[in-house]
C-alpha cells in the first residue's frame, strides 16, 4: 500500500505542509510514522480525504512523465471497479473528478488501487492514466 510524506500530501491537496500538519494534529487526516520516524499518510486515507475535500493541485512538480499530451491532471485514485474485461478508475485531481474506462488487465499491470498517485492525461475523448 502506498504512503505519502507530508510534503507529497500537501502538494496533492494544494496546501502547505504546515496545513497538513495542522489537519493531522486536529485528527482530520490520519497519520502514521515510517521506519525513520517521519510522519506519513496512507494512500487510502489520503484518497478519502482528497475526495471529501474536493480541492487540490493539478500537477505534482517533478513527477511528470514525458508525454505529448497537453491536458494532464495529477491526482489520487479514489475508486476502482472491475469486471471480467473492463474497469472504471476514478481519480480526484484537485477539484476535478476524472473517470477513465480501461481494461481490467491495464488496471492490474499498472497496480491501480485506491490511494495510488496517477496522472490522467486527456487527449480528444480519451483519458490516459500514467503512474510516476
Amino acid at each position: 500500500m502506498p504512503s505519502y510524506s507530508m510534503g507529497q500530501a500537501a502538494r496533492l491537496l494544494g496546501v502547505s505542509s504546515e496545513t497538513v500538519r495542522r489537519w493531522a494534529d486536529a485528527g482530520r487526516l490520519a497519520m502514521t510514522r515510517d521506519g525513520a520516524g517521519r510522519r506519513v499518510v496512507e494512500g487510502v486515507a489520503l484518497a478519502r480525504f482528497a475526495h471529501e475535500r474536493g480541492a487540490g493541485l493539478y500537477a505534482v512538480p517533478g513527477d511528470e512523465a514525458q508525454t505529448s499530451v497537453r491536458n494532464s491532471f495529477t491526482g489520487i485514485v479514489t475508486g476502482v471497479r472491475t469486471d471480467e474485461v473492463a474497469a472504471q478508475v476514478e481519480v480526484q485531481c484537485g477539484p476535478h473528478r476524472v473517470v477513465s474506462l480501461v481494461t481490467r488487465e491495464a488496471v492490474e499491470e499498472l497496480g491501480l488501487e485506491v490511494g495510488v498517485l496517477v496522472t490522467a492525461r486527456v487527449k480528444s475523448t480519451g483519458v490516459h492514466v500514467d503512474v510516476p
